[in-house]
């Protein structure tokens, strides 16, 4: 079974397009959680009007951001694969079938993309060549390239990933990342799966250069370093 979750905020612009994109690629026993963070647009009615009993609507618990609004999709999703996907992108028709062939061999995939803007013009046709996309500790570190809408996984590495530090101030990708990075295989699948949207309501800098102050680059890293190290000593004292 495979569940795809979606965080929606205000999406009406994008949200049928992408939801169109993603159902003809399910069977009729998968499911496509969306978790709400108190859109005020029509949102919630796009999704609805879909009719379609795969398509589950939740209200974020959590508390408001990015982060708690996927983490509530995934607390529910009943799925053996997840999928993360974001309000405003297109899947391509191969997206399920890339990363099910490559979570045969792997706990986690990472998919490429190409990057669009607003008006579905490609800006980059790879996104993994513009961002170096690939495997390691070091260099994930530096500059994540665990991109959040092209990640594919088993249900099994929730043990590992789940929660998410409240406290956290990088977004969900980079703790993703580096959970990965220490604790799945993981697979960088160079085929484009998706149509990646930038845009000036996007909530993240990916792509573009960080607007970030070298102190608060080093001050987020080294939050990421204690956090996921802190994580790291309670997986350890569970065994």
């Amino acid at each position: 079974m495979i569940s795809v979750c979606i965080a929606t905020y205000n999406g009406e612009k994008y949200v049928k397009e992408q939801i169109d994109s993603i159902l003809p690629q399910l069977s009729e026993a998968d499911e496509i959680i969306v978790s709400d963070d108190g859109s005020i647009d029509s949102t919630l009615q796009i999704v609805r009007n879909f009719a379609d009993s795969r398509i589950k609507i939740v209200t974020n618990v959590l508390g408001k951001g990015v982060n708690h609004n996927f983490e509530n999709a995934l607390n529910n999703a009943q799925g053996d694969i997840l999928f993360l996907a974001d309000q405003d992108d297109i899947w391509l028709p191969n997206k399920v079938s890339v990363c099910i062939d490559d979570l045969n061999h792997c706990d986690l995939v990472v998919s490429n993309c190409i990057v669009i803007d607003g008006n579905d013009n490609v800006i980059y046709p790879s996104y993994f060549d513009i961002a170096k996309s690939g495997n390691g500790f070091f260099k994930n570190l530096y500059r994540s390239t665990y991109l959040g809408c092209c990640l594919a996984f088993k249900r099994e590495a929730l043990d590992k990933i789940l929660p998410i530090p409240n406290s956290l101030l990088l977004f969900h990708d980079w703790w993703f990342g580096f959970m990965s990075e220490v604790y799945l295989k993981v697979s960088f699948n160079p085929t484009p799966c998706m149509y990646y949207r930038r845009h000036n309501e996007t909530n993240s800098k990916t792509v573009s250069k960080s607007e970030l102050s070298l102190y608060n680059k080093l001050r987020y890293r080294l939050q990421l370093l204690f956090l996921g190290f802190q994580r790291i000593i309670k997986i350890k004292l569970k065994l």
